[in-house]
């Protein structure tokens, strides 16, 4: 797991963040989808976005409880986690949602065949966003498809893309259309895990 199209700081402190919270969930069976770092001083909130095959259930309230409980030692006690989020800081646990975050070449690879709002920059240095249909990933760049031509984009050029959801069947290349828990955290013994439904 790596924030490949976070900003430099945030995506390092994220990928140092994955490496010592992936561990625990993996050993009771949960995926660490990604990492996500907002804010700053006393309002930064450490989102950690967790996932499940769906033939074990999905991420239901379980999930996340169990998610939560066992990334709390962790949290607590890691000295990489006190090195990147010092102090006191938000977390929050909870599915992608229907409408994921994709910034990996994994997350591209998972929604081959998705529509996607992609936001990318442009060969003019402009910011464009598109409602595109994605058609192959590899560890460079996304293949998408809109209004019926293919355009490649390398992974430096996204700012941003999401999956969308549609209601009915997934469209077709070319069929395009235009156009969580929570916890304050605080080092101390009063700090308790408050887990609400996912999003």
């Amino acid at each position: 797991m790596t924030s490949s199209t976070n900003p430099g700081g945030a995506a390092d402190a994220a990928d140092r963040l994955a490496a010592v919270l992936s561990p625990p969930l993996d050993a009771i069976g949960i995926v660490l989808y990604d990492v996500e770092l907002t804010g700053a001083g006393r309002n930064r909130t450490l989102r950690v976005l967790v996932d499940r095959a769906a033939e074990l259930g999905g991420v239901d309230l379980e999930t996340v409880t169990a998610a939560t409980e066992a990334l709390a030692p962790v949290l607590d006690e890691d000295p990489v986690v006190e090195a990147v989020l010092p102090g006191t800081y938000l977390l929050e646990v909870s599915s992608p949602g229907l409408e994921r975050p994709l910034r990996t070449p994994a997350h591209f690879r998972g929604a081959l065949g998705s529509p996607v709002s992609l936001k990318a920059t442009g060969a003019d240095g402009t910011n464009r966003r598109d409602r595109v249909v994605l058609v192959a990933a590899d560890d460079d760049a996304i293949e998408v498809e809109i209004d019926g031509a293919r355009e490649r984009v390398v992974y430096g050029d996204i700012v941003q893309a999401r999956t969308v959801f549609e209601w009915g069947p997934a469209p077709k290349p070319g069929k395009a259309k235009a156009g969580s828990s929570g916890r304050a955290k605080s080092k101390g013994p009063t700090s308790k895990p408050t887990v609400s439904a996912p999003s």
